[in-house]
């Protein structure tokens, strides 16, 4: 996005326009450095759409916007980006509008006014079988060791891969056998045992090899002379090295695993506000998308029903 020349914003300003003052906000600032650089690029695609005759959504002024101008929008990202970066992408728009809206630079936001197609939730999960022999096959190669111990981590205290990926040496207490870790995405703490022992074992044989440095699944070859994190797509890519390599279907995915953790919970019996306690939810509805029917579960609930008939 270009540097902002807007001191005070107007409906004559573009949306483009907008975006740049939206980004210079004290709100904006608040906002965590990797969510910035999402909206940041996803604001870009959206000022590049063309809607009108060729002209870009961006280059329209705020006083000319028109419904008529963010559904053809919206209906061009579906075609090129999918459900999911479509309604991001309209998210950040609605809320740069509403920024225009807060200082009188527009009346109205067209965004609200759009049916977005919902998204369906994903479902897969992965088997204990799966995950035990991902973790074999990850061990085994030096290459591979941080990627299966934060594939480890995240299984075990169903919790977000990038969480797992940048944590710190200072999240960890080996000796007392505990995580306390502030999530990236809403913020909640969670505090949480280190009760396997597996686990327990392949931590403190990290923290031997990798105590010289603040993370505790870096890179295991240096890059720029440092052991730094992975970045998404190194994580993508290592994982499905290790996928190939043990013969593992190509659609379990690593953002898989805290659905997994969790149903299994569910399966265990844990009610929800220790499922909460866990994965730092503070609102029931939002476990509900992690949550899907199996076998498993359904044989318990229907065994403990015929266990409470026989009373």
């Amino acid at each position: 996005m270009a540097k902002r020349n807007v001191v005070e914003l107007k409906g004559k300003h573009t949306i483009k326009q907008a975006c740049d003052f939206y980004m210079h906000t004290p709100k904006f600032a608040a906002l965590r450095p990797r969510t910035q650089k999402d909206y940041m690029m996803y604001l870009s695609k959206v000022c590049d759409t063309p809607v009108q005759k060729g002209k870009q959504l961006g280059n329209i002024k705020l006083m000319d916007v028109r419904f008529k101008h963010v559904t053809t929008a919206y209906d061009r990202w579906l075609l090129v980006h999918g459900v999911r970066s479509s309604n991001y992408m309209a998210t950040c728009l609605s809320i740069v509008f509403n920024t225009s809206i807060r200082h009188e630079a527009m009346l109205s936001n067209p965004v609200t006014l759009l049916q977005r197609t919902t998204d369906k939730p994903r479902k897969i999960k992965w088997t204990r079988d799966q995950v035990r022999l991902f973790l074999d096959t990850a061990y085994s190669e030096w290459k591979w060791r941080s990627v299966g111990l934060i594939v480890h981590m995240a299984y075990e205290w169903a919790q977000r891969v990038g969480d797992m990926r940048l944590l710190r040496w200072d999240n960890l207490d080996l000796d007392a056998q505990r995580l306390d870790l502030e999530q990236s995405k809403r913020r909640a703490d969670v505090h949480l045992p280190i009760t396997d022992e597996s686990l327990c074992r392949m931590l403190r044989q990290q923290k031997e090899d990798f105590d010289f440095q603040d993370y505790v699944a870096p890179r295991v070859f240096p890059r720029a002379g440092a052991h730094t994190p992975y970045d998404d797509q190194e994580i993508h890519v290592l994982v499905n090295q290790v996928k190939e390599a043990a013969g593992l279907p190509i659609e379990i995915q690593a953002r898989d695993l805290r659905r997994t953790g969790i149903t299994e919970m569910v399966e265990s019996g844990v009610d929800m506000a220790g499922i909460m306690q866990v994965s730092g939810h503070t609102n029931p509805q939002s476990v509900k998308p992690y949550l899907v029917n199996t076998f498993s579960g359904a044989s318990a609930a229907l065994a403990q029903r015929r266990s409470n008939d026989d009373k």
